[in-house]
């Protein structure tokens, strides 16, 4: 319940002073000037006889009842304007939200109203046709469904706590409660948790840049985007070439599928660009291609075994590849083919933390695998093989080394193994 009362500016003056409208509500409070003043000892600060918080008679003081009409008025109105307010957006106002609605009714002043919510949904519409800063071409279609999911939560969120969603309100306890909401209420992944935060600090960002957010407490380290490493799979090289080998001529769908994973698993391209190489990107024993994602132009060479591909659909395709399926059936045939493999049917333990607890499941390997399996495989298989970890980023595109060794799959055990063979060949050119 909101308390509305009048106070002095300077109940010591000797002369007239500004009366102020002060408003409480839900732990917050508006101080509203009003067009009126009085002498202190003109006015009454305490209840007594009726009169509270407004003038009193005096012989000096003709303009008494004009006065606390016009106080009347202004308590009355900005009664209805807070009641109003309530129950267009059930929830209580912000103080600027308050405070502007207040100066437009008494002083004919519209203020920027924009507030997080509008203008996130503003940055949503604008994104169909505004570049990516970073690629310089559209934004994707499912980046833009991603932000309006964020956009949907941050609602959800607003309105199951009623908690204002506003750029004040963006702070540390905000933040804390919000992960709580995803993490809990949600029964979200840490990643996913994370991904929101994500997209919750590219708008305060956006905002910052257009001079409408002016709070920096997403900048905060402890306003922080959750991030859990991912256990997936990858598949070793003994494994594709067992893939490649299998016989699949009685489903040349399948066929078409293994074939244009095995491309992958060999270039190193993600599921938008294997799928899109073009007759013109092949260029003698090397593919030269710009990737979709990050508009870098790579240099791969052809693996005898992507030549072998090449070989066998060179009078059927201009590019001498299977043709592409959607990504979706392509992940769905995969692991039709990857079932057929004997070591793809063994357990796979797989760890992450959803709603705040440690969860364990067990799949079989052959269930994990998609298209992007191929990258993660074409890299980890690399970095085993000794190739230098700066060559194998130029063609994934990893930024930094932290980046691209918490991307590859090695395990402990595999490190120190890939240590001793280190050690042996060594010492063995010594011997010689």
């Amino acid at each position: 319940m909101a308390k509305f009362n009048f106070n002095l500016r300077n109940t010591n003056s000797e002369n007239a002073t500004p009366i102020n409208l002060v408003i409480r509500w839900n732990n917050k409070k508006l101080v509203f000037p009003t067009k009126d003043s009085v002498v202190p000892k003109n006015w009454q600060p305490e209840r007594a006889k009726g009169n509270y918080q407004r003038a009193i008679h005096t012989r000096k003081f003709p303009e008494l009842n004009e006065l606390n009409a016009r106080l009347d008025d202004v308590e009355s109105r900005a009664k209805t304007i807070y009641r109003r307010f309530i129950n267009d957006n059930n929830r209580q106002p912000s103080t600027t939200e308050l405070k502007n609605a207040l100066k437009e009714e008494f002083e004919g002043v519209i203020k920027d109203k924009t507030n997080l919510i509008d203008f996130i949904e503003k940055f949503i519409n604008e994104s169909e046709k505004r570049l990516n800063d970073t690629t310089g071409k559209p934004i994707k279609p499912v980046t833009i469904r991603d932000y309006k999911r964020s956009l949907t939560l941050l609602k959800e969120f607003s309105s199951t706590t009623n908690k204002l969603i506003d750029f004040e309100n963006i702070d540390l306890d905000f933040y804390n409660d919000y992960v709580e909401f995803l993490s809990h209420k949600k029964e979200f992944s840490n990643n996913t948790v994370g991904k929101h935060i994500k997209h919750l600090k590219t708008f305060l960002s956006y905002a910052s840049e257009k001079g409408i957010n002016t709070t920096n407490v997403f900048k905060s380290k402890r306003f922080k985007v959750i991030r859990e490493k991912s256990d997936n799979i990858y598949l070793t090289e003994a494994e594709l070439e067992e893939m490649y080998e299998l016989d699949l001529s009685k489903s040349p769908k399948l066929e078409k599928v293994r074939d244009l994973f095995i491309v992958g698993c060999w270039t190193g391209l993600r599921f938008s660009d294997f799928s899109n190489i073009k007759a013109e990107n092949i260029k003698g024993d090397m593919i030269e291609i710009e990737t979709i994602k990050t508009n870098n132009v790579v240099n791969i060479p052809i693996h005898p075994t992507v030549r072998g591909i090449m070989n066998k659909y060179k009078d059927d395709y201009d590019n001498s590849l299977p043709p592409a399926l959607s990504n979706q059936k392509m992940n769905a045939y995969l692991k039709e083919v990857a079932q057929l493999l004997p070591s793809l049917n063994e357990s796979f333990s797989k760890n992450y933390t959803k709603a705040g607890m440690n969860i364990t499941t067990k799949r079989n390997r052959y269930e994990l695998i998609t298209t992007h399996t191929a990258r993660r495989s074409f890299a980890t298989n690399l970095y085993k093989d000794g190739v230098p970890s700066y060559t194998i980023m130029q063609i994934t595109g990893h930024k930094t080394e932290k980046a691209f060794l918490s991307y590859i799959k090695v395990t402990p055990d595999e490190h120190a193994k890939l240590l001793q063979l280190h050690w042996a060949s060594k010492h063995k050119l010594k011997a010689i």
